[in-house]
């Protein structure tokens, strides 16, 4: 055994049958493979994702090799609420009182960022195993929340959030980040050029070897026959700034070979649905499981996906979304405008300024000209440049070298 491994974060799914693992899941079960002891550390309240209950107040498991300690923590389901909040004081108190005798002793511990608070409790850990901590950001907290309107950035709560975010950045042994240019905000927050390291967004290449296929009802239903289909997958909110897209395929209600398809959910589905559901050229699918994302997506010609024109992206992009698309290996345009990365990358499509319709439009009608084998082409060079640099096992080898910089010796 080489040594133990915490992964310290509220938001880890552990994967169902045929369901793709996530990022923490993921890297664990390779450290495991490696012959790491392996350890994670979650809670069982992910809003609207399902976790596995914990029916005492510290659930300890063994799954493919990793123990998992779930926390019982306070539920909610609506992000954008004051439960959710509550749900993070919940996990950070409980893990004041791990069942410690019951844990491995840890030499390093990663902590994750989708619950910055998290990063004080690293800070403690650290402390009493005098263990190497790693501040993992996956979202950049609070400049989120505050660009994404959600609050400002004089309110107490952005304070407080700021202040912790640089103390972690601060006291942490090494900062990894999922996007490629986060070195830039941690000289900004902390007026200093801190080593930060970049380990994106990975993929679990055996989770779609055998996708699952959509019913032949649905596809009947959602997927007209002879038309060049342009897809969005994803959530419906604020943040994904969707207007540009609406605006676009109202713009193009007269072109009889252009269909859009829209699948997912979000606070602003439904108000999309009353404004543009009228459309000829546009049709709300109704969800699928997981598992059938991917065979949606391989069904249309052309994949979309938009975010707003924000500070935010200066630092690079690492989507979820992003990963699916380009496993479709369909081409892609992106309403992006920040820094670049993985789509040029790849050259599988193309960026177009945020916001602006006409230039998506544009975008949109080229790639509908093309032939059905040069999308193909376009398409394969995406999932294939994926399937080389961005597997769970090949990301975990860089991962590794920054857990441990001198080998297993810390």
């Amino acid at each position: 055994m080489s040594g133990c491994i915490w992964y310290v974060s509220k938001y880890v799914l552990t994967p169902s049958a045929g369901d793709p693992v996530g990022r923490g899941y993921g890297f664990m079960r390779e450290f495991a493979r490696m012959g790491y002891r392996t350890l994670i550390i979650t809670s069982d309240s992910m809003g609207k994702f399902n976790a596995p209950l914990a029916h005492q107040a510290y659930v300890i498991e063994e799954r493919e090799e990793i123990t998992v300690c779930r926390v019982r923590t306070f539920k909610y389901i609506n992000a954008m609420s004051m439960r959710r909040v509550l749900s993070w004081l919940d996990f950070e108190f409980r893990l004041l009182w791990l069942p410690m005798a019951a844990l491995p002793k840890p030499d390093v511990i990663v902590v994750s960022s989708l619950s910055l608070l998290t990063v004080l409790n690293g800070i403690r850990l650290r402390r009493r195993f005098k263990a190497r901590l790693v501040f993992e950001v996956q979202d950049i907290w609070p400049l989120t929340i505050v660009e994404n309107g959600i609050i400002g950035a004089r309110n107490p709560l952005a304070r407080l959030l700021g202040a912790v975010e640089k103390c972690g950045y601060h006291r942490a042994d090494v900062i990894v980040g999922t996007m490629p240019n986060l070195g830039k905000h941690v000289a900004q927050v902390t007026g200093q050029d801190l080593p930060t390291h970049c380990i994106p967004m990975g993929v679990d290449t055996q989770a779609f070897e055998t996708p699952t296929p959509l019913a032949a009802d649905y596809v009947e239903a959602y997927f007209p026959t002879g038309k060049f289909l342009v897809a969005y997958a994803g959530s419906m909110g604020r943040a994904n700034a969707m207007s540009v897209l609406f605006e676009c395929v109202e713009s193009m209600q007269l072109d009889p070979n252009i269909h859009f398809v829209m699948l997912g959910d979000g606070e602003l589905r439904e108000s999309y649905i009353r404004q543009y559901g009228r459309l000829p050229n546009l049709t709300f699918a109704p969800r699928v499981p997981r598992s059938q994302v991917h065979d949606f997506l391989s069904r249309c010609d052309l994949l979309f996906l938009s975010v707003a024109n924000s500070k935010i992206y200066e630092y690079g992009l690492s989507l979820n979304k992003l990963i699916d698309y380009m496993l479709a290996a369909k081409p892609i345009v992106a309403a992006y405008s920040g820094y670049p990365s993985m789509i040029n990358e790849a050259e599988c499509g193309t960026f177009v300024p945020a916001g602006d319709a006409s230039s998506l439009r544009s975008a949109i009608l080229r790639y509908s000209l093309m032939t059905e084998a040069e999308l193909t082409v376009i398409g394969q060079r995406g999932r294939s440049w994926l399937l080389a640099n961005r597997g769970y096992g090949e990301l975990a080898k860089q991962y590794k070298s920054v857990l441990f910089p001198h080998g297993d010796q810390l």
